[in-house]
């Protein structure tokens, strides 16, 4: 039998830039996310625009207590959200905070521990202040560390007694795939140099840090982590040129993680450097900033990748980072391969690696589902398939912890239908709650439980000895 720890912290994760709407209500401030209608590999507009679906996303904003209720209807013990950072500081910049928008995330904390359910918050999850990716190029300037360690302290100090679980950056190892969403860089991706990318990297990293530190020092009873997009990587066969090309593509993501644990640049940071002339601007006081180390590392899982040497083999559809297909492996809709033994490997993986807690911030399937009517009139989504996916990957995060990995806790993601970041498209939904929105924008925005809403009712209340 699967055992998992009696403090096992099950849950679910949103993102408020996906879910929250309300784009430009109560002194809310205009986000990267308001002029990307398309997605993350689509060119930004000029300004929002009505097709983007995120503008309303799925009116989670008045709608949360709705939510947080159906969330305690499955028994979350955990809820991770984001903060806007644009509701706090509409343009990134000021020196006072809007109120109003301190109020909401205050309200919404509350009405968590209505539930007992505890908030796990990321400071930044892809919505950097628009103003601030137009005036200042996002991250690639050294003026961000700044604004962003004055907007962490400002929430620290607003909810030290409501939120004991943190989280810097999401997914922050993928700057370099989408520099707008991911660091708020307003130059194309096609202008930028890896000496662009790496310092706005390192500036993200600072800034990182100087959150722990600020975490540590107002709520010295929290836990603050890294978020980093896990994706393992194979070779694509046993040739050592694809061993070296799927080490060399991993150390890529590693070097994330390696610097917000161990507190330096990693040795084999100095020959990347070296082959791209790349010269970092980092002062005495960045080293000693980046000494501040997580206290856990939280990741995304959604698939494997293979990797190999030869520069013919295609990329595959894949969460961001790509990589080459896995001929054994069966696929998604949206061509994101299914891996959950990977789960368990990526695990061990980064424990080996780092002896820290992990905690799986995010997993799920995205899939077109189809709402039907039963005969009793209720209306509800008969997703086997989601159940299938989950079952699979939570019995390999259940082999994780009998290898000896310490995992505090597991968070589907999209835990509620919202707009998929990749796509910005509806119909790729994740949640255990279907809701009642449309790609052309209709919808009554109604809340139905999916099938997999009992299903994973029933794993939290057995902490999870129903998996097999």
């Amino acid at each position: 039998m699967i055992k998992f720890p009696k403090d096992f912290l099950w849950g679910g994760a949103v993102a408020a830039n996906q879910c929250e709407g309300a784009y430009n209500e109560d002194g809310k401030g205009l986000s990267v996310q308001d002029i990307t209608p398309r997605g993350w590999k689509e060119a930004p507009t000029a300004e929002p625009t009505p097709d983007n679906l995120k503008l309303i996303g799925i009116d989670f904003y008045h709608r949360y207590k709705e939510d947080i209720k159906l969330f305690a209807e499955m028994g979350f013990k955990v809820f991770r959200l984001s903060i806007a950072w644009s509701r706090i500081f509409p343009n990134g910049d000021e020196q006072e905070p809007n109120e109003k928008g301190l109020a909401f995330y205050d309200a919404v904390f509350d009405e968590c521990h209505k539930y007992g359910i505890e908030p796990l918050v990321t400071l930044s999850h892809y919505e950097t202040p628009l103003h601030l990716s137009k005036e200042y190029d996002g991250w690639r300037s050294r003026k961000m560390i700044t604004f962003f360690e004055h907007y962490a302290r400002t929430v620290f100090t607003r909810y030290k007694d409501k939120v004991k679980y943190w989280l810097t950056f999401n997914e922050i190892n993928s700057i370099s795939h989408t520099p707008l969403l991911s660091g708020g860089i307003y130059t194309k991706k096609e202008d930028l140099s890896k000496q662009d990318i790496y310092q706005a990297i390192h500036h993200e990293l600072v800034a990182s840090a100087r959150a722990v530190k600020a975490c540590h020092e107002i709520i010295p009873e929290a836990n603050i982590g890294c978020m980093i997009l896990g994706m393992p990587v194979y070779p694509l066969t046993p040739n050592p040129a694809d061993v070296m090309a799927s080490l060399e593509t991993e150390r890529e993501n590693f070097f994330f993680s390696d610097v917000q644990v161990r507190g330096y640049y990693p040795s084999y940071s100095a020959r990347l450097f070296e082959e791209h002339n790349i010269q970092l601007d980092i002062t005495e006081k960045d080293k000693e900033d980046l000494r501040h180390t997580v206290d856990f590392i939280s990741f995304s899982y959604y698939m494997s990748a293979c990797e190999s040497a030869d520069p013919n083999k295609e990329s595959g559809e894949g969460n961001i980072l790509g990589g080459v297909p896995n001929p054994y492996l069966k696929a998604s809709e949206w061509g994101w391969q299914i891996d959950p033994v990977g789960l368990r490997y990526y695990l061990n993986c980064i424990y080996d690696r780092y002896q820290l807690p992990l905690f799986i911030v995010e997993n799920g399937l995205g899939a077109v589902d189809e709402l039907v009517t039963l005969e009793d009139g209720t209306k509800t989504v008969i997703d086997d398939y989601r159940i299938q996916y989950m079952n699979d990957h939570l019995a390999q995060v259940g082999e994780a912890i009998k290898d000896g990995v310490e995992v505090m806790g597991y968070t589907a993601w999209g835990c509620i239908d919202l707009v998929s970041f990749t796509t910005a498209e509806l119909r790729k939904r994740y949640g255990f709650i279907y809701v009642d929105r449309n790609d052309d924008g209709s919808g009554s925005l109604e809340r139905y439980t999916k099938k997999s809403f009992d299903w994973y009712k029933e794993v939290i209340e057995t902490n999870g000895e129903i998996i097999n």
